[in-house]
């Protein structure tokens, strides 16, 4: 939820307070109307009470930390600077001072801002200048705030903090879906928004739109279904792709960005996101090997979270046009064994590891809270009420969307592991497999 207050600069009287949200919204405008109703201040906003348990909040409620940003500039920990102000300013004479994480600043940023992580702050001090103003910014403020604070305690004293952070200021500037409609734009019949001259038809442009519908599905299930639907359209046409997945939004835009499609247009109402993608002439990547942009991850466990994580990233990166290859070696061989069992003759040595090792992936552990083998079952009755896909299906998913699956030929010798074990598809490689996919990979991760 985003939470805007207004109150008086010197005694913290607090005026008004406004929220757009989701759930839960009405019980911090309750709080806050309490405050308003007998002429309080923010300061009280820092201590005000209110229920809480894991489920509905944390024991410093957005309410208190509205309070807390407050309190913060009244007594000079902070100095805020608005969107709109910023606006208004010459940016060629500010050093805008970005310290998200480089992955966030390669999704979008402010023109002109240089990216310094908060964490690496300390290191790289002689890369911020003393004699300009300085506005530090992150997604939303905390990062931001820390920054401000270190810079502060090193001497650096003409500094200003994005009140709202990108995520304010990205939302407040960019293009509205309404803007100039009386121009350009029109609705159509079908009550999308088109770009066309209005005076010569009002009729819906002869642009073809395929519907795409990919609610209740989780991340990275919306971007992958979009992703197979993209790649069945032809150049110029659209695709409609509806999700209830709140963080599709900033993923649809980043992933044409990535994969040179274009972003017609997106709209959120009552949880549902709506995005008009058009398919864009630079097609999605088949293959990107020796581009660097690449992704390899090693498995080296047999736990049910670690592999759902390996495989989420997995096909995350796949959906995104990435090349991925997944190598299992030692425990993580349990992940990629066929359901059924596969007679073959072993030793004893092998037979034994066989016996105390899970059978395929639907007899993995947890690594936290197994509780004798009721962890794992809780973990997948919860994900099925998430419509979260099951572990089964992603690897069937990773598998139709051409990651590659790699079993350590070394791990399946020591373990007794034979390749009529594995599941189709499954190839089996060395060490010099693995290095000859992380040479050209941008990402690799040991899991």
């Amino acid at each position: 939820m985003s939470i805007k207050i207004t109150f008086h600069p010197k005694s913290g009287k607090l005026y008004g307070a406004q929220i757009v949200g989701y759930e839960g919204v009405d019980k911090r405008i309750d709080l806050f109307a309490t405050v308003l109703r007998h002429g309080g201040t923010v300061q009280e906003l820092t201590e005000i009470e209110h229920a809480y348990a894991p489920p509905y909040s944390s024991a410093k409620d957005p309410v208190n930390m509205a309070g807390f940003v407050a309190e913060n500039i009244l007594k000079g920990r902070s100095r805020h600077i608005q969107w709109h102000e910023l606006l208004e300013k010459d940016l060629s004479t500010l050093f805008l001072l970005d310290v998200r994480t480089p992955e966030e600043y390669q999704l979008g940023t402010i023109e002109g801002a240089v990216n310094i992580p908060h964490y690496e702050v300390r290191e790289r001090l002689t890369e911020i200048p003393r004699d300009r103003t300085i506005v530090v910014f992150c997604a939303a403020g905390l990062r931001a705030y820390l920054a401000e604070r270190i810079l502060r305690e090193n001497g650096y004293t003409d500094i200003y903090n994005l009140s709202g952070g990108y995520k304010t200021y990205q939302i407040a500037t960019q293009k509205q879906s309404y803007e100039d409609i009386f121009e350009k734009d029109f609705i159509g019949k079908d009550d999308l928004l088109y770009q066309a001259n209005p005076d010569r038809s009002r009729e819906t442009p002869s642009i073809r739109i395929t519907k795409l519908d990919a609610t209740g599905l989780q991340c990275p299930g919306p971007i992958m279904k979009l992703k197979a639907t993209m790649e069945s359209v032809p150049v110029g046409e659209r695709v409609l792709a509806l999700a209830s997945d709140p963080g599709f939004g900033r993923d649809v835009a980043a992933w044409c960005t990535m994969t040179g499609n274009k972003l017609i247009g997106i709209e959120e109402e009552g949880g549902l996101i709506r995005a008009i993608v058009e398919k864009g002439t630079k097609p999605i990547p088949k293959s990107l090997e020796g581009t660097g942009e690449a992704v390899t991850l090693i498995v080296f466990s047999n736990d049910l979270d670690r592999a759902l994580a390996s495989f989420v990233i997995a096909n995350g990166a796949a959906s995104a046009g990435k090349k991925v290859t997944m190598f299992f070696t030692f425990w993580g061989l349990s992940v990629i064994k066929k359901p059924e069992n596969v007679g073959t003759r072993k030793d004893l040595m092998a037979r034994m590891f066989g016996f105390m090792l899970p059978k395929n992936s639907k007899k993995l552990g947890l690594s936290k809270m197994h509780f004798a083998g009721i962890g794992p079952k809780m973990m997948r009755f919860r994900m099925k009420q998430k419509q979260v896909e099951s572990l089964e299906s992603m690897i069937q998913s990773a598998l139709s969307s051409g990651v590659k699956l790699v079993a350590c030929q070394m791990s399946m010798d020591v373990m007794g592991v034979k390749k009529e074990e594995l599941l189709e598809g499954v190839e089996v490689g060395g060490v010099a497999t693995y290095l000859a996919e992380a040479s050209k990979s941008q990402v690799n991760l040991f899991i």
